[in-house]
């Protein structure tokens, strides 16, 4: 793959300055130090299979342990809980970890880590977003909590070590004789939501941006202070420069895209996501349908494991496009949720929201997402802001650019939607989402 972009390019390695990683935060990964192989395969983000493990913690009356240290709620999506359902059931695998056998790590851990050497020197590294994304962290020292590793049984040694998203120290060089064909530093790291955040340019209080893929993320820009949330959002790292550390409040929804994809892969509704803009167009509304896809229980603001999918509002009226409106009307009532819950965290009215991510190319989903949020909607010129903020990261590193706000400079507006919908038509609309929504709660005894 590197090599393929290199070549795709035109760029030669010695051309690299330096290099800044991006991933799928979570994902959770254990693999053999000398030898490289994972030793099983990952859990990855959306997976449910801790949901018993997260129950017993929160039934031990742990939740406020780990929101105070963490800003994060007891959930299947974090990492810690799927580190633990390894080392519990993985055989032998908690013996290697003791020994120092076993190293864990997100994706953007073992990326770094076979970048710079792997069995052969690798740094074994992550930054204070991926860091903050594990249930394992304190906010406020920005390192492992003895206290909950112990919780969860988790040997310290087999944890990276936390360092800044953008890091002059440099967390090591890719060698020589590796993928990419020279000595590059790797000096830049973050989230794939805090790098579209950094990517955004959000780099004052107040600022906040909407990524859209496999599910929806929404982070608002906090300070330098960490904002407790009493709305159903997560507290975390924005991103950490030598200088300080910037917090965030998040909004995190685990289908979105994805339910588009359910709609090709399973029903068999369309072959393509392309196909959605104009399907959904050719009615004028959803039918009387809301579509909640709970598939893997409600995230943000609701922390509902034991939620699943529904489609309320069925009559034989319905038909193919309304499904597939009421599909993408889902992703934007979503993220109404979560405006909503942070309008009340943080007292702050949004005048627009900055969009990005492949979802974003589709014209009518965000002019129905500025309908239903009532604010503008903002799409940037580079929609893939999260492997801009990646590649930022690095370069102020390495001094490429000397400041964030340098960045700034960099931001610019491809198109602008504004809200079409008055509110006679808005809030009736989100009533009845919410609604539906109750149908999904709780369906799993």
């Amino acid at each position: 793959v590197i090599a393929g972009a290199l070549g795709q390019g035109d760029v030669s390695p010695q051309q690299l300055a330096a290099i800044g990683i991006t991933n799928q935060r979570e994902t959770t990964v254990v693999w053999d130090p000398h030898t490289g192989q994972p030793l099983h395969n990952a859990v990855v983000w959306q997976d449910t299979r801790t949901r018993e493990i997260c129950q017993r913690l929160i039934a031990d009356g742990l939740e406020e342990t780990f929101r105070v240290k963490t800003g994060l709620p007891i959930a299947t999506y974090f990492s810690g809980p799927k580190l633990k359902w390894l080392l519990d059931n993985v055989p032998s695998l908690r013996e290697k970890a003791e020994a120092g056998k076993a190293l864990f790590g997100n994706i953007d851990t073992w990326v770094i880590w076979n970048l710079t050497g792997g069995p052969e020197g690798g740094a074994h590294v992550t930054d204070v977003t991926n860091g903050s994304r594990t249930m394992l962290m304190d906010l406020g020292t920005l390192d492992w909590d003895h206290g909950l590793l112990r919780l969860l049984g988790i040997p310290r040694r087999m944890l990276p070590t936390i360092r800044p998203s953008s890091d002059p120290a440099l967390y090591g060089t890719t060698r020589a004789d590796g993928p990419v064909g020279a000595a590059v530093p790797v000096c830049g790291d973050l989230g794939d939501q805090q790098a579209a955040l950094f990517g955004q340019a959000c780099y004052e209080p107040g600022e906040a941006k909407n990524t859209y893929g496999t599910g929806c993320f929404m982070l608002l820009n906090t300070g330098a202070e960490p904002v407790p949330s009493n709305s159903g959002l997560l507290t975390t790292v924005a991103y950490g420069l030598p200088e300080g550390t910037t917090y965030a409040l998040e909004g995190s929804i685990a289908i979105t895209g994805a339910a588009v994809q359910w709609l090709r892969d399973n029903l068999g509704l369309i072959q393509d996501a392309a196909e959605t803009e104009e399907i959904a167009q050719s009615v004028d509304d959803a039918g009387g349908i809301y579509f909640v896809p709970a598939f893997s229980g409600l995230f943000a603001p609701y922390w509902d494991m034991d939620a699943r999918g529904v489609i309320v509002g069925l009559t034989r009226y319905v038909n193919r496009a309304h499904l597939v409106r009421a599909t993408l009307e889902s992703i934007c009532y979503q993220t109404r949720d979560v405006l909503e819950a942070m309008r009340a965290d943080s007292g702050i009215e949004l005048t627009a929201l900055k969009v990005d991510g492949g979802a974003t190319v589709n014209d009518f989903l965000m002019q129905l997402q500025a309908d239903i949020l009532g604010v503008p909607v903002v799409r940037p010129r580079v929609n893939e802001t999260t492997a801009l903020g990646a590649a930022y990261a690095a370069g102020l590193a390495v001094g490429l650019w000397s400041s964030p706000g340098e960045l700034r400079a960099n931001w610019g507006v491809d198109r602008v939607f504004e809200p079409r919908w008055d509110e006679a038509r808005r809030e009736p609309a989100y009533e009845g989402w919410k609604r539906a929504v109750e149908r999904s709660r709780r369906w799993i005894r």
